[in-house]
């Protein structure tokens, strides 16, 4: 028996329209600042947010796919672009055979740093300074509740 979709409300679709037009507008404009004032992609800066997260700047490789829900084919072409660039190398798993570490390099730390200030005004400017303290919390607890429920679930 087929189930009926539930359909969304006017309220709901406006919302969610907006968030999702919000989402891209955002992300759009942080992507195009990082890549024409760091020269650096989203993609990378992505990979390098990831590994500098971590004090030893070493992440398993499969942690990384993880975190950014990417398909290990795209994180193994995307890491072995970023290793030929310097940004990146890759370092065996003694444990384990058959993983590997993806571990940021000197130069890596040298472009997210020189990014970083930039990324963190453009977020300030773009989206924080337009919303109010109590609006971010909240935004903050819809966030986390959404994520907690996308981690329960395969993906």
């Amino acid at each position: 028996m087929e189930q009926a979709v539930r359909r969304l409300t006017a309220e709901e679709q406006q919302a969610w329209r907006s968030y999702v037009r919000m989402h891209e507008r955002l992300m759009g404009r942080l992507s195009r600042l990082l890549q024409t004032e760091s020269n650096v992609s989203p993609a990378d800066f992505a990979v390098l947010v990831e590994l500098t997260d971590v004090p030893d700047g070493r992440r398993r490789f499969l942690d990384i796919v993880t975190a950014l829900e990417w398909e290990k084919s795209r994180m193994s072409h995307h890491v072995a672009r970023m290793v030929k660039r310097g940004l990146v190398v890759r370092d065996e798993c003694p444990e384990d055979g058959r993983g590997t570490f993806v571990v940021i390099t000197d130069e890596g730390r040298a472009v997210i740093e020189a990014a970083a200030p930039r990324y963190v005004e453009a977020v300030r400017e773009l989206f924080l300074d337009n919303v109010t303290p109590s609006e971010l919390r909240l935004l903050a607890r819809i966030s986390e509740r959404v994520v907690e429920k996308l981690d329960e679930e395969p993906s």
